[in-house]
């Protein structure tokens, strides 16, 4: 979206709002602006098939993440086509930001698994067009689809009487509802788990939850809060991201229709549609450090949606390196390691950091009573904890 479109569109925004369209903590009610972003995330008819919104992928229930046990959700015209990632959780995305390198070369920041979107804005309007979720042919069939909406004329009050009559303004207008709705609706940045409680000296950790929480924040043991801050920062609740990227080898899916073509890999960053990265091929395997709010929430792990159990995923962790026969195929009498990534890519893969320093023999730097606790402690980051639970 152009600058200046952005600036136009944000000057549409009240009072409670800052100039960067963040919401002040104390808006009780959504501007119109996010009103109208809220009926679009829930529009069916904005898809080829008028059978799958924003939501279908996205509810809340989950964290805004699938509600399915499925890799991949299923879009397309006819609902029969399987994507080819997990569905990402979208709260906390209002503290996230473009993608860039820091200044010791990280690759940090975007938006969708492999930060090629560059704000909300950007990240909204994707699926709209994408051939494997809502899959409309064009911009224009979105904002026609948009016009013969009932909010229509809700529209076109707050964006002009002729906004349909631009359809690259029409569409910005519609992802910038979307971007403004996830911005002020308490729910998508809620910072009410029973951790946030804990941290606000309203409740304690029961014994399990606090030997886990030592155990997340223990450089030599857990070592997730090295990519997962769990302590607040400028009095700011912890994130438990730190929206950087990882290569991490995890196990090829093949309940993935894209992974029958054994020649298939999906190399994450250095493959963006962009290309923009395609020549660094020591981002090849890298994805997104999602946040850990919710996480207990979710259906499918990892951006290929390998594991369902969020205890299998901290067991993947710390015996991969020390047991990979356990996770990954056995080819001609030795263990095809990291086996969803092209062999000439797997010094990418993160092998020096605890927990994955290990080598096979070696004693997991968590042992199944840990695990159980480093889980305990995950699943206080659920949202809408309460003192009545």
């Amino acid at each position: 979206m152009k600058k200046e479109l952005v600036a136009a569109m944000a000057a549409l925004l009240p009072a409670a709002c800052g100039s960067d369209g963040d919401p002040s903590p104390t808006t009780a009610q959504l501007s119109p602006v996010a009103r109208l972003g809220e009926q679009i995330f829930r529009d069916e008819n904005l898809s080829a098939s008028r059978r799958m919104s924003c939501e279908t992928c996205h509810q809340p229930e989950t964290g805004h993440a699938s509600v399915r046990d499925v890799p991949a959700e299923m879009g397309g015209p006819l609902l029969n086509l399987q994507g080819g990632r997990n569905v990402p959780g979208i709260r906390y995305l209002s503290f996230n930001g473009a993608f860039h390198f820091d200044a010791e070369g990280t690759p940090t920041g975007g938006f969708f698994w492999d930060g090629r979107a560059s704000s909300l804005e950007a990240q909204a309007g994707e699926p709209f067009l994408n051939p494997v979720e809502m899959a409309m042919p064009s911009k224009a069939a979105v904002v026609d689809r948009l016009r013969q909406a009932p909010y229509a004329a809700e529209f076109a009050a707050i964006f002009g009487q002729d906004v349909f009559g631009d359809i690259d303004r029409a569409f910005a207008a519609i992802t910038f509802c979307l971007a403004q709705y996830q911005r002020e609706d308490a729910e998508f940045a809620a910072f009410s788990s029973k951790y946030d409680a804990y941290l606000a000296g309203r409740t304690q950790l029961t014994a399990a939850e606090s030997r886990g929480l030592a155990l997340f924040e223990d450089e030599a043991k857990g070592n997730c809060a090295a990519c997962h801050p769990s302590r607040p920062i400028g009095g700011q609740p912890p994130l438990f991201t730190d929206f950087t990227y990882d290569a991490l080898g995890v196990p090829r899916n093949p309940e993935l229709a894209q992974n029958a073509d054994p020649a298939f890999h999906d190399l994450g960053l250095c493959a963006r549609t962009d290309g923009v990265l395609a020549t660094r091929e020591d981002l090849c395997g890298l994805f997104k450090v999602p946040s850990l709010r919710n996480v207990a929430l979710r259906k499918r792990y990892f951006h290929n949606g390998r594991f369902s159990s969020l205890r299998d995923v901290v067991d993947f962790y710390v015996t991969r390196d020390t047991d990979p026969a356990r996770w990954y195929p056995t080819v001609d009498g030795a263990v095809a390691k990291f086996d969803d990534l092209p062999v000439q890519y797997h010094g990418n893969v993160n092998t020096t950091e605890p927990p994955y320093n290990r080598l096979p023999g070696d004693a997991p730097a968590l042992t199944p009573s840990e695990i159980d606790d480093l889980v305990a402690f995950l699943r206080t980051l659920s949202d809408g904890w309460s003192t009545d639970r």
